[in-house]
């Protein structure tokens, strides 16, 4: 009998993506607690400028360790457009859009991100839009408007902090887009490295204001900055890079909807805000539309092994900027 069950090196590598996927959400979510704190010192301009030098240097020294030279010229365009876009307009304006609006606010139209993904991928990627991964991502964005309603305080909302989390959420789809096709041909740890430098580079006029910021303020707020240049940046941008070459935008997208119900936890553990019903009702619903999307219907070789239950899941046509 012909074994249809996939091969181990397949599976060994499906795994290494999941956990790689997974470490990237865990540390995009801490960079909540650290945010917190380092946004009560550092504007948004010198935070994202302080954040990336931290992760530009971190990543500068791996490159070097490991030798890993200079992108191939195929790849700049997407190391270029990703790290314009998300690493630097997206860390500036998210951070000067979530001081103008309540947590809900900023909930519903950041959190449109992963849709925008989703739409751009399908169209500019060809990435197949199955209808599991459309379920889940539905679900998924309901409980992320969830818990930041469930979050908010008496905080009102700008016209100017609306604009500024749709840009975020517009820049952040545009660079994951981007970044996609530089990955055929540069390593993860190349399009991160190159990604972040352009980010630092972009965020240079706001030199003077981390200058002047960083005398005067506290070692826990530059520590937390220091943090979100080597974790949630340096590392789990690598991560992300590494899950996002060995699947679909659309699927690595859906995958970031699981950071607000670690939100709710790291929140909870570190700053002592006990969640309500409604906020772990909305992080539950994350935590299962990020299941669905990415579950898959049943294989048709379980069909053709004679499994009376399998569902045949249709196999999209690939793109030279697509993988499964």
């Amino acid at each position: 009998m012909m074994n249809n069950s996939p091969s181990r090196p397949a599976r060994r590598a499906e795994l290494l993506a999941a956990a790689a996927a997974t470490v990237t959400v865990v540390l995009w979510a801490s960079a909540f607690v650290s945010i917190r704190s380092a946004g009560e010192t550092y504007s948004p301009g010198a935070l994202a400028l302080g954040r990336l030098l931290a992760g530009s240097l971190t990543l500068g020294v791996i490159c070097l360790l490991r030798r890993e030279g200079w992108p191939p010229r195929s790849a700049w365009r997407g190391i270029a457009i990703s790290g314009l876009l998300w690493f630097g307009v997206y860390m500036v304006v998210l951070n000067w859009g979530e001081q103008q609006v309540d947590a809900g606010t900023a909930a519903l139209v950041v959190n449109t991100g992963p849709i925008l993904i989703a739409l751009l991928g399908a169209r500019l990627l060809g990435d197949p839009m199955p209808p599991r991964l459309l379920a889940g991502m539905a679900v998924s964005f309901a409980g992320a408007v969830t818990v930041g309603l469930s979050m908010s305080g008496e905080g009102g909302s700008s016209v100017l902090g609306v604009v500024l989390c749709l840009l975020a959420a517009v820049t952040y789809a545009a660079g994951v887009v981007a970044q996609k096709p530089a990955l055929g041909t540069a390593s993860p740890l190349q399009v991160t490295t190159f990604g972040c430098l352009i980010g630092a580079v972009v965020c240079l006029p706001f030199a003077g204001q981390l200058v002047q910021e960083a005398a005067e303020a506290p070692a826990s707020a530059t520590l937390n900055m220091v943090y979100l240049g080597v974790f949630p940046t340096a590392l789990a941008f690598t991560t992300w890079a590494y899950a996002l070459s060995r699947t679909t935008a659309s699927r690595m997208g859906a995958t970031t909807y699981a950071a607000p119900a670690l939100v709710v936890l790291m929140s909870w553990l570190f700053l002592g805000e006990v969640p309500g019903l409604l906020t772990l009702v909305g992080g539950a619903l994350c935590l299962a539309g990020v299941a669905v999307s990415r579950s898959r219907a049943r294989s048709r070789a379980a069909a053709r092994a004679g499994d009376p239950g399998a569902v045949a899941e249709p196999r999209p046509e690939r793109t030279a900027d697509s993988a499964r």
